[in-house]
């Protein structure tokens, strides 16, 4: 067996839940097939999502539940019919190994060779920005539920792309709100930075700093740190963070990097020493970490589920995926993003009575949505979804076996208080397309 069949059946193994719902049809071209055990033979032709998401790669830990969670997903909208009750959805999954060649190598097969209607994907912004031009070129729908760089839906845009969660202007806004309340309160004069060196984690920096001079000119960054995706030993910028003796400091660090780094800052002391307002600390993050990770310390999320608690969509995404996955099985910021999407493409293929990937671009052009995070509307300009960014506590709650931001800490920081104001600036960005 070769190792690619051996990552396949690990995965396959990993996905095992769905075989009730679902056919694993193979290897073709490297893609892992799944498809309703229920359609008939004389259906019609069923509607196929490309899910390009990383299960090995940086970002497998974030996705992990998304990858497992959308079949269930599917499953779920099959049995009431498909999409306008009559149309099956097929699931072809490709891991980008989160690379940008990789992914877009993959979105093309997908495309030209399983005959894709949409793409779902991906978790890395560099990932997703070669993704686009394949799908511009080809036309093809894309759902961009949880790689957010503000490039994807401006510098970048494309009308067949839809963004789902807030963007990277949107989430280091977010930060800028909370550190300048901190800020203000603790007399704050100087911060470092510690960021990913690649799109997002540069574009997230570049936001967080261009917003808080705006708020807080006095505020002065001392020093930038950058390390390579994929970093397993943090000690020399840990140790120049201390060294540096800043009032605080902003990470632009997510995925395991992020986990790793907050595990070895936490045994150095760091957080003893130097406050970490901001860092991206999502749900699998709060469960993955409930016995290692600070109390106290104030993380940024995108969708967690206790935020929404009071949305019908919210309440049965945490229904299913308990039911699927037991008692620990919330569904993290990532797999709600993706269900979101999921129940966009539905929403969007009601709206326009086809499935027909032009009739939803237009239906779905400054379109109004039920998500898990109320209702929610696709601004015009850049089909970036409104949607809010959230900062809080991270507390012990009685009523969860890890760790939630603590209710009456937490900030939620709507789009239109972070996103680039006015759709005249967006139009600046946008590159020239044919």
């Amino acid at each position: 067996m070769t190792t690619k069949e051996k990552q396949w059946e690990a995965l396959i193994e990993h996905l095992k839940l769905s075989r009730r719902d679902f056919v694993f049809s193979g290897l073709a071209a490297g893609a892992l097939t799944l498809t309703p055990r229920f359609a008939g033979a004389q259906a019609a032709a069923p509607y196929k999502i490309g899910v390009l998401l990383p299960s090995t790669g940086t970002g497998a830990n974030y996705m992990a539940h998304c990858i497992k969670g959308l079949p269930v997903a599917v499953a779920e909208l099959n049995k009431r019919g498909g999409l306008l009750g009559k149309q099956q959805v097929q699931i072809v999954y490709r891991d980008t190994e989160t690379k940008p060649d990789v992914g877009a190598r993959e979105a093309k097969s997908l495309i030209l060779n399983d005959k894709v209607n949409a793409i779902f994907g991906t978790y890395s912004s560099a990932v997703a920005l070669a993704v686009q031009e394949i799908i511009h070129e080809h036309k093809v729908l894309h759902f961009a539920a949880t790689s957010n760089s503000s490039k994807i839906t401006q510098d970048n845009y494309t009308p067949y792309t839809y963004q789902f969660c807030p963007d990277s202007n949107m989430q280091s806004g977010a930060v800028v709100v909370a550190v300048a309340r901190m800020a203000k309160k603790n007399k704050w004069k100087s911060y470092v930075s510690l960021g990913q060196d690649y799109e997002w984690g540069r574009d997230t920096h570049k936001g967080f700093t261009t917003g808080l001079a705006k708020v807080d000119p006095g505020i002065k960054e001392s020093r930038q740190l950058w390390f390579k995706l994929g970093e397993t030993d943090f000690t020399s910028y840990i140790t120049a963070i201390m060294a540096a003796k800043p009032d605080f400091m902003f990470g632009a660090v997510a995925g395991k990097d992020a986990e790793t780094f907050m595990q070895q800052a936490n045994q150095m002391g760091l957080f003893k020493r130097v406050p970490f307002p901001g860092g991206l600390i999502a749900v699998n993050d709060l469960k993955a970490q409930r016995k290692t990770l600070p109390r106290g310390i104030i993380g940024l999320a995108r969708c967690p589920f206790f935020a929404h608690l009071k949305e019908p969509i919210m309440q049965a995404y945490i229904k299913r995926d308990r039911a699927a996955f037991g008692p620990d099985g919330y569904p993290d910021d990532w797999a709600c993003m993706y269900y979101d999407a999921l129940g966009g493409l539905e929403q969007g293929a009601k709206k326009a009575g086809s499935t027909a990937t032009e009739a939803i671009v237009k239906a779905l052009k400054g379109a109004t949505i039920d998500t898990c995070r109320g209702r929610r509307t696709f601004r015009d300009c850049s089909n970036q979804l409104e949607v809010p960014s959230y900062v809080g506590e991270v507390w012990d709650s009685p009523d969860y076996p890890f760790p939630i931001y603590k209710p009456d800490t937490m900030i939620l920081v709507e789009a239109k208080e972070v996103w680039t104001q006015s759709c005249a600036e967006v139009e600046k960005l946008k590159k020239k397309r044919a």
